[in-house]
């Protein structure tokens, strides 16, 4: 790959890592350092939108000639946004709030060229609906896949995917943290064909 071509992922997580690595790209990863708070009224897509622009746009500067890919996700149940638990207790009650409900995971994906000071964005929608959720189901649930690192605390590409009763979206890689459909659309309008 030449150095106009170079591939840097804005991200620190091993999902979107994970995910990026299906694409069989060459690339390498760089931590964005971010304020990820909402700003206030901000729709949760908007959100997301704006964080995955950030990211990418911060670590640019480290990479001339490159693209950069950022991507951002906000869930959220109604009004009320959630975060990565961090620990069991948040985690179960998370998943409690959950039980029965439909919440929507916005997941934003930006290819920023840095040579030509082009930005290419996408926000692909999620909506999961949960099962009814018990106490001792949740119990269960958290002792064999500690999901703190999830915003929702259920891992779709894991044993939490039994927790899930549906989901309505174009890219169901998006709920992982990465919308793979969608980026392959941004890199090949950005000049880099995954496939070709």
């Amino acid at each position: 790959m030449d150095e106009r071509r170079r591939l840097v992922l804005a991200s620190t997580s091993a999902y979107r890592r994970a995910l990026l690595e299906r694409l069989g790209l060459t690339f390498e990863c760089a931590a964005p350092e971010v304020d990820e708070s909402a700003l206030q009224d901000e729709a949760p897509a908007e959100t997301a939108r704006r964080l995955a622009q950030a990211k990418a746009a911060v670590v640019a500067p480290r990479f001339p000639g490159a693209l950069v890919i950022g991507s951002d996700q906000v869930a959220s149940l109604g009004p009320l946004r959630l975060g990565k638990p961090g620990n069991h207790a948040n985690a179960a009650r998370q998943l409690q709030a959950l039980s029965g409900q439909t919440a929507q995971f916005d997941t934003a994906v930006c290819v920023l060229d840095v040579a030509r000071e082009a930005a290419w964005v996408r926000v692909v929608p999620c909506r999961v609906t949960f099962r009814r959720l018990d106490a001792r189901l949740i119990e269960a649930y958290l002792q064999r896949e500690q999901a703190y690192d999830c915003a929702g605390s259920a891992k779709s590409e894991g044993l939490g995917i039994a927790l899930i009763e549906r989901m309505q979206t174009e890219d169901p890689t998006a709920l992982i943290g990465l919308p793979l459909i969608a980026l392959t659309e941004l890199l090949a309008a950005a000049g880099l064909p995954v496939i070709g």
